[in-house]
């Protein structure tokens, strides 16, 4: 399948934005929770959401190294490691509890066993706080991958966090209005 680009971040501001415009919906709070959780780790982690994310099972978590095992992703080169931060770590301690095994995101009533869409929730979500159709879920995998570039410089670390395999799709991070890899380095030097 063919990655669409996107050029909207999901950023902090908007991370808040779309929590605050959840909380006043009518959901129950197991929903509110799940979706706040979506997000969180989607901006925090950049992983592809239906493919990944919802898919994370607990024994692919390694707490002690702070690790998240992608056995199966989009390409091959998907399959990977994927940092948590201490945000991320905290959120899955508390959505697993004292499960050692089975999906992070367990639903009965999906064919799948696990979660397969918060499409509808983020629709929601996104109207209420006004924002606009573009902004799509999946935008928070560019925030991360940009705010990662942004603080490493490190293309080749982006792309293996990423499960990028090509240099063209990890450019996407990098901005015009930064100073070029060419420029930062011989600065450096």
């Amino acid at each position: 399948m063919k990655e669409h680009g996107r050029s909207l971040s999901l950023d902090a501001a908007i991370e808040a934005k779309l929590i605050a415009a959840a909380a006043l919906c009518d959901w129950r709070a197991k929903s509110f929770e799940l979706f706040r959780d979506v997000v969180v780790l989607m901006r925090e982690t950049g992983m592809r959401n239906e493919r990944e994310l919802y898919r994370i099972r607990i024994e692919n978590i390694d707490w002690t190294n702070k690790l998240i095992f992608v056995p199966d992703s989009k390409t091959p080169s998907g399959r990977r490691r994927v940092p948590m931060s201490n945000r991320v770590l905290a959120l899955l301690r508390v959505r697993c509890g004292d499960r050692s095994e089975g999906w992070v995101f367990p639903s009965v009533r999906s064919g799948s066993g696990h979660l397969t869409s918060v499409g509808k929730l983020f629709r929601q979500a996104r109207e209420k706080a006004g924002l606009g159709k573009d902004l799509v879920l999946y935008c928070s995998r560019h925030d991360f991958g940009t705010r990662m570039l942004r603080r490493t410089r490190n293309l080749a670390a982006v792309m293996d966090v990423m499960g990028h395999k090509d240099l063209r799709t990890a450019m996407r991070y990098q901005h015009p209005n930064w100073t070029s890899f060419a420029t930062h380095s011989t600065q450096c030097k």
